[in-house]
């Protein structure tokens, strides 16, 4: 089903703004999602794309702040280098080190990270995974990682292991989890360590590093050694699938890309803004619609 542009509302003087600074920006999606799910909820909001160099990220918050922008999300290189510039952090971007999401509230800014709570919903959504007993091998060591330990840890994971070229990285993230999450196990694993009997005791093979996005494979994991059970998730996103996501479902697992996630994610802030859920499934329409 298209979507019908004539329903989407003019803008006009009562119209509040939401937006999303980056760098670059022309790729993102977030505006077709989010305006479609505004004009679907009848709600006098508009959602545009900003780009902002990191020379410019100080001007361009206190600009928004001044403006009176009802939010904004925040995308690379800034997710980290917007911290300094908010009064506040909620939990979910505390844990991950980084931002997406932020709220005016009153006189004061304040930075979510939905990204880890979108891929937990996602998670349930398109792979019917909830975290629990079972264990959990997270490729990747960086932001991406950390916001997904952080939202796993949040959601009942009581096994969590972080596989990382760099294992100095891997235990970074590790202790700090551990501080943060002492009721979840958390080791650390190096590729070389990832053998096929190890692999057989898996139940959730997560990859947020970016390999994958421009067509890598990722080296030293067999998913032909995963169980039948076990399911695959690539936060990176792909029209044809990435590599692992296509080796793991000709190995007849269940695996899915980022898509979920970037909506799961979106609805989680545009309901910060908003104070209110999107209708079901008219982000995840849009995006389809392109």
């Amino acid at each position: 089903m298209a979507l019908d542009a004539k329903r989407m509302p003019a803008v006009q003087g009562k119209t509040r703004v939401v937006c999303i600074i980056g760098d670059p920006i022309v790729h993102t999606l977030s505006p077709v999602m989010h305006n479609a799910a505004f004009a679907a909820s009848g709600l006098d909001y508009v959602y545009v794309p900003f780009a902002v160099t990191p020379g410019n990220l100080e001007q361009a918050v206190s600009g928004l702040k001044a403006l009176g922008a009802c939010g904004f999300n925040v995308t690379i290189p800034h997710k980290t280098a917007i911290i300094p510039y908010l009064d506040r952090l909620d939990e979910s971007a505390e844990s991950a080190g980084a931002v997406n999401t932020v709220q005016l509230n009153g006189t004061s800014l304040i930075g979510y990270n939905t990204d880890g709570d979108g891929l937990v919903d996602s998670l349930s959504t398109d792979l019917n995974f909830s975290p629990g007993a079972e264990q959990i091998l997270v490729l990747g060591a960086g932001g991406a990682a950390r916001g997904a330990i952080a939202a796993l840890c949040r959601s009942g994971a009581q096994r969590i292991v972080i596989c990382n070229r760099s294992l100095e990285n891997a235990r970074s993230v590790m202790l700090d989890m551990n501080v943060r999450y002492p009721e979840t196990y958390i080791d650390v694993v190096s590729h070389n360590q990832v053998s096929r009997e190890y692999l057989a005791s898996v139940s959730l093979l997560l990859n947020t590093t970016s390999l994958g996005m421009n067509g890598e494979r990722i080296e030293g994991i067999n998913v032909a050694y995963l169980p039948e059970h076990a399911k695959v998730y690539d936060m990176v996103y792909s029209c044809s699938g990435t590599p692992l996501v296509q080796e793991s479902s000709a190995a007849g697992l269940r695996a899915v890309n980022g898509l979920g996630m970037l909506v799961a994610q979106g609805e989680r802030a545009f309901g910060i803004w908003t104070g209110q859920k999107p209708p079901e499934g008219v982000m995840r329409l849009a995006l389809d619609s392109i």
